[in-house]
């Protein structure tokens, strides 16, 4: 993935947690790109994603990834 996507936005890596993951955000997990489309609370600070490819993650209040976000500039 470059740095330069279409459209005039900036991607760029960053560590996501339970606090700071977003719908959009972009998870490589097993090789293979998940873009989140939606996020659920679970109890004890745990999340749940659902990717727009239908999968599940659950995410503990301690668990740390690195997702790729699209940064827009207007």
């Amino acid at each position: 993935m470059n740095n330069f996507p279409s459209g005039g936005a900036l991607a760029t890596p960053v560590e996501i947690t339970t606090t700071t993951v977003q719908r959009g955000d972009v998870i490589q997990i097993g090789g293979r790109l998940h873009r989140v489309a939606d996020l659920v609370q679970l109890p004890r600070g745990a999340k749940r994603l659902r990717f727009e490819s239908g999968e599940l993650l659950t995410m503990h209040s301690h668990t740390r990834l690195i997702a790729v976000r699209v940064l827009r500039r207007w």
